[in-house]
């Protein structure tokens, strides 16, 4: 880890990752708009997702899942399930369908379910069931009436996530593969209004490209923690979470904001200890020896620090960080406290796990219950309205130079 004096910071710290345009990604994909199922299954077998003859689990595999993965799994997952939807549903209930009055004339929203949507599980490095929690659940609390789950190399603990959380259709496919599956749809796999769900740079640059045939969340790079500590934060909390986060990828990376050279030192004097028997240590030594740790001298230089780089994953536990709570702007989640861990929002705490990285939490938060619903605006005009608004928008309209709006709106005048 690299320790630096906030003066010293440089750019690379607050670089955003570039997502390359990757060929063979568009050959993929239009392979797979192209031969549909055929396709997906020649690239699901080329990159090691198994021999299977067919995508979609079935009913019987289903249930000999559930045979394969033990009673307490079950039950954990059933209890992230609840507390995610639990969350997911008071989030809903804050929006609302919106009928009002502006100058007479009637306006409002409606709150509409989309109609599907596509989970991304990712499956490479580690089955991933949380993943199918805090995609499948906000989806279903939503209202969404399809919801379909894709998972490269997919386990029984997957697919009864999946099942658990209420996933309509259930598909063994991964990879650029199963994006282009969703966006334009096989012979087994419709395609689907929205995709959510992180992967790596291909699973990533195929989102990209498929944006705008159909809906997305966001773009996300590898995962990432900041965290702000001081004397009365605890150092092996400090260096656990960082390792978490670092254990993910090796481009992962952890951020330590402290107060002093030696409380750096000794986080990073605990890492490199748990690093030697931590059975991930291979990717999160990688990780860890990328990240950084800046010494500043005042809370205000942390925040500022803190809002530029806008993490993925905010820890802030130093002295009385409740109070200080407000003053941060940019992150994906934020986690007050020592005791309050992050690894608890990745799988069951309730908040989801789906978030902005790369500095995306400047203009946008993490999956929600909200991004699977569209907030759709109408309004009603009785003819005294019209009359009312008519000088208004036909003088817009002139001043345009747009001479059909201007006579759409003075058609109406009596």
């Amino acid at each position: 880890m690299k320790i630096v004096e906030y003066k010293n910071l440089d750019d690379v710290f607050f670089k955003n990752i570039q997502f390359d345009t990757i060929s063979s990604v568009n050959e993929i994909i239009n392979d797979v708009k192209n031969f549909g199922d055929a396709a997906v299954l020649k690239y699901s077998k080329q990159f090691g997702d198994g021999e299977a003859e067919q995508l979609r689990v079935t009913k019987k595999e289903i249930e000999e899942a559930y045979k394969q993965v033990d009673t307490e799994t079950l039950e954990a997952l059933t209890i992230a399930i609840n507390n995610v939807k639990e969350f997911a549903q008071k989030q809903l209930s804050c929006l609302k369908n919106l009928d009002t009055s502006v100058s007479g004339l009637s306006l409002g929203h409606r709150v509409i379910p989309l109609e599907s949507a596509g989970c991304y599980i990712p499956g490479g490095n580690y089955p991933l069931p949380s993943t199918a929690v805090m995609t499948i659940v906000p989806a279903k609390t939503a209202g969404v009436k399809r919801v379909v789950a894709c998972s490269p190399k997919i386990k029984p603990v997957t697919i009864a996530a999946c099942d658990i959380a209420g996933a309509d259709e259930i598909y063994r496919a991964g990879g650029v593969q199963a994006i282009a599956a969703m966006a334009y749809g096989t012979e087994t796999i419709g395609a689907v209004d929205k995709i959510v769900g992180p992967g790596n740079r291909y699973v990533t640059a195929a989102k990209k490209q498929v944006y705008g045939d159909c809906g997305i969340d966001f773009l996300a790079g590898p995962s990432e923690v900041l965290i702000i500590a001081d004397e009365t934060s605890n150092p092996q909390f400090v260096a656990a979470d960082m390792l978490a986060q670092c254990e993910h990828d090796m481009d992962a990376r952890a951020y330590l904001i402290c107060f002093s050279d030696n409380f750096a030192k000794n986080v990073s004097e605990i890492a490199e200890k748990m690093l030697k028997n931590l059975k991930t240590r291979d990717i999160a030594s990688v990780s860890f020896e990328k990240s950084y740790a800046v010494v500043v001298n005042r809370i205000e230089e942390a925040i500022a620090i803190s809002d530029k780089r806008a993490p993925e994953h905010l820890e802030i536990c130093f002295k009385n960080a409740e109070k200080y709570a407000d003053s941060f702007k940019n992150y994906g989640s934020l986690f007050i406290g020592n005791y309050s861990a992050e690894v608890f929002g990745d799988y069951c705490a309730g908040t989801n796990h789906t978030l902005p990285t790369n500095r995306v939490s400047r203009y946008s938060g993490g999956l929600s219950v909200f991004d699977f619903v569209k907030i759709q605006t109408y309004q009603m005009a009785e003819k005294m309205n019209a009359q009312e608004l008519i000088p208004c928008a036909s003088k817009l309209a002139s001043v345009e130079g747009l001479a059909a709006h201007k006579f759409a709106a003075e058609v109406r005048l009596v």
